[in-house]
């Protein structure tokens, strides 16, 4: 009998007090599902992966692994950022298990949804992306940025699911070769489909948060797109070239038709004119060097090597033990 895969569901949290202990009992319980129904193999585990939270959170993920045998956690020795969260948890898994599903903590992703990724995986999918169906549940405005951003990254040559955030399963064989991408800026949902491998994809319906406050506003989500687009793509700065050749074009006729009506006698002061040309060319000088300062600034922090993340505790570690792991 072929051995049941063992499979790490890795849930990043960062001030997670209030919904953690409503969410981590569901975590366990599809583990047991699964395993009953010989999908996977019964020494899977919950990874939780503390991102640096100020509340409870780490507290309430080691009291949940005494609990539970099944239940495992990790702790940043800071604030990080989601991508790198998902991340850490990823790679401290990938040598333990077989397969690996990254889902949030607030309940708003179909947990049952499991089912179908580990049925897909057995089937031959190395990776399987988590796909929203809909979105009823977002506001108008969140619906349209969120789907042209998609949409927008593609065109601009990065290669992203579409409706896909960062609830995905992966198997340990993708995760060893991801690990040779060292990017210090991260942007997972854009570089998972450049690793390869077969893929496949499993729709959903998500929900509203079981409880607690979204820990992604609007500034945050703007960021987090505007990080995608430039940490994939380099096809803004060929944008922006050509808006400078085709200004320049311009500008080389709007100078030799001045200089054809200075001879003609014809000119008359244009005040308004020329300032309204000033500050459009103002205006787009000063945003084309902020996209070209972006790369400068994401070269330069990539040229340090800084670690993506420091591991700073582990819940199967002895309290007395505080060395810090980085990667």
């Amino acid at each position: 009998m072929e051995a049941r895969p063992v499979l790490w569901i890795v849930v990043p949290c960062y001030n997670e007090e209030q919904v953690l202990p409503l969410t981590a009992p569901m975590f366990t319980a599809k583990l047991r599902e699964l395993a009953e129904k010989g999908k996977i193999s019964e020494n899977s585990r919950v990874l939780f992966v503390n991102d640096g939270s100020s509340d409870r959170t780490w507290e309430i993920i080691r009291s949940l692994a005494t609990q539970d045998e099944h239940v495992l956690g990790i702790c940043q020795s800071r604030n990080r950022g989601h991508q790198n969260a998902v991340l850490a948890g990823l790679m401290e898994a990938k040598d333990r298990c077989d397969i690996t599903i990254s889902i949030d903590c607030d309940g708003q992703d179909d947990i049952d949804a499991m089912d179908e990724m580990v049925e897909k995986y057995l089937n031959g999918a190395e990776v399987v992306y988590g796909v929203r169906s809909r979105r009823d549940t977002d506001s108008w405005f969140k619906r349209f940025t969120a789907e042209s951003f998609y949409k927008l990254m593609n065109k601009l040559g990065a290669e992203v699911v579409f409706n896909h955030a960062d609830y995905r399963l992966i198997s340990a064989k993708v995760l060893q070769h991801f690990a040779d991408f060292e990017e210090v800026n991260i942007f997972l949902r854009g570089l998972v489909p450049l690793v390869g491998f077969p893929s496949d994809q499993v729709y959903y319906e998500r929900a509203e948060r079981l409880a607690g406050k979204s820990h992604y506003p609007l500034k945050k989500m703007l960021a987090l797109a505007f990080n995608g687009i430039t940490s994939l793509s380099i096809k803004p700065i060929t944008l922006i070239t050509g808006f400078g050749v085709c200004f320049s074009v311009i500008g080389l006729i709007l100078m030799i038709w001045a200089i054809i009506e200075a001879i003609l006698g014809n000119t008359v002061a244009g005040w308004t004119s020329t300032i309204c040309i000033i500050c459009l060319l103002g205006g787009i000088q000063l945003i084309s060097l902020g996209v070209i300062g972006q790369y400068i600034g994401k070269t330069y922090l990539e040229s340090k090597r800084r670690p993506r993340y420091i591991i700073s505790a582990k819940t199967w570690e002895s309290e007395e033990r505080h060395w810090i792991e980085e990667k």
